[in-house]
């Protein structure tokens, strides 16, 4: 079946909301940049009448909206650049997933299916408030319900695998990780993983999924080290985690799949991007934190900037975004897909911006290294990261 019959017989299914049960929209097409990394759409009733529910993901939030099925442009969004397509019906089944030659492969069955046409509120939980591992860590009592007073780590928790999940899920389906095995699983790094709540919260969602996986948290404190390794033990997952307590930019080389760094302090943000560009990760997820390295060297201001920087609190917060545009710059001219996205700061931080980074080894145009240089030159910046990746950067310019 070609692409676009294949994507007229989704039309088709989606556009009958009396039969329709769901439809997923998920990954990217090669060259193509989808609006959200996901969309979900259901029928269900609204005030007696039959409605398409349209729930869009950038990976950290949903925006949801309804639409009567004549006044959704389906096929536009079937067309949008999406790598994979799932429409279930009361009794159909279609999965049609691109290749990377634009090619649709199309797999249909008979199914059974009921609808649900209720409108549901309720948020899903990426993980069970009841896991073992928040109750161990404290985050929920010995019923399984949240503390009140943990509340805000628990959302922490669940905003992480918001993005996590969707980058992952991408990443698998357009071939930048290969699907996680019992042989070969998914390798992941927690840099400064601290007291780990985000380092186990990936094991146990990955676990659920059924995902084959690896992790290891470091921290240079060892009392740190010392606690997870109780409490993975405890919980009988020792095996597939692991925690060491060293300095990032002592942790030994290996290939890894994913590289967490969470509200690591100042510079120590860019020895965990420059340990993850070094050894190859595939999908990098950054919270900074504490952006001293370039406020510092904010002497000579180039105008008109000395209009924001002669207040110090708008000097400090342009100096946080000067910061994390040269971080985001440095991994595009390295071959990685990135975007800052909100997330939700812990208790040490008010910081709340993720840089979440996908290697593609896309080729930037010479003039993305232009007009980084000019930043640098005009700011008279030395960024840690750029002095991190110099070899690395010197290969773009040699390329």
């Amino acid at each position: 079946m070609n692409l676009e019959v294949a994507l007229l017989e989704a039309e088709k299914r989606i556009s009958n909301p009396d039969l329709l049960i769901r439809a997923v929209l998920s990954g990217r097409r090669r060259n193509m940049t989808p609006s959200s990394i996901r969309i979900d759409i259901r029928p269900f009733n609204l005030k007696e009448q039959m409605v398409l529910q349209v729930a869009s993901s950038d990976g950290i939030r949903t925006a949801t909206k309804n639409y009567l099925a004549t006044e959704l442009d389906i096929l536009q969004l079937l067309s949008s650049g999406y790598a994979n397509i799932l429409v279930e019906t009361k009794s159909e089944s279609l999965n049609i997933r691109m290749t990377k030659k634009g090619e649709a492969l199309v797999y249909e069955e008979k199914i059974q299916l009921e609808q649900n046409l209720k409108h549901d509120k309720v948020k899903q939980r990426l993980l069970d408030p009841s896991d073992p591992y928040l109750v161990e860590i404290g985050i929920s009592d010995r019923y399984g319900t949240i503390k009140p007073s943990r509340q805000r780590k628990f959302r922490q928790v669940e905003e992480f695998l918001r993005v996590l999940a969707p980058t992952l899920n991408s990443a698998i389906s357009a071939g930048q990780i290969a699907a996680p095995t019992q042989m070969q699983p998914l390798e992941i790094l927690d840099l400064g993983c601290g007291h780990a709540y985000l380092t186990f919260a990936a094991h146990q969602y990955l676990k659920k999924e059924n995902l084959a996986v690896h992790i290891i948290g470091i921290d240079m404190r060892e009392e740190s080290r010392v606690r997870n390794v109780g409490i993975a033990a405890k919980l009988g997952i020792a095996a597939s985690m692991e925690f060491r307590a060293e300095e990032i930019v002592a942790a030994a080389r290996r290939d890894v799949d994913i590289a967490i760094a969470l509200h690591a302090c100042d510079t120590a943000t860019d020895d965990a991007l420059a340990w993850a560009v070094k050894n190859g990760a595939r999908i990098i997820l950054a919270a900074p934190c504490c952006h001293h390295d370039l406020q510092t060297q904010m002497k000579q201001v180039p105008d008109p900037w000395g209009l924001v920087t002669r207040n110090g609190l708008l000097k400090e917060r342009l100096g946080d975004i000067l910061t994390d545009a040269i971080r985001a710059q440095i991994l595009r001219l390295l071959g990685y897909r990135v975007d800052t996205l909100e997330f939700v700061a812990d208790e040490h931080t008010p910081r709340n911006l993720m840089i979440r980074a996908v290697k593609t080894n896309a080729k930037m145009e010479p003039s993305e290294y232009v007009k980084y240089q000019q930043l640098l030159t005009e700011w008279n910046f030395r960024p840690a990261l750029a002095e991190r990746l110099k070899w690395e950067l010197s290969e773009v310019v040699e390329n």
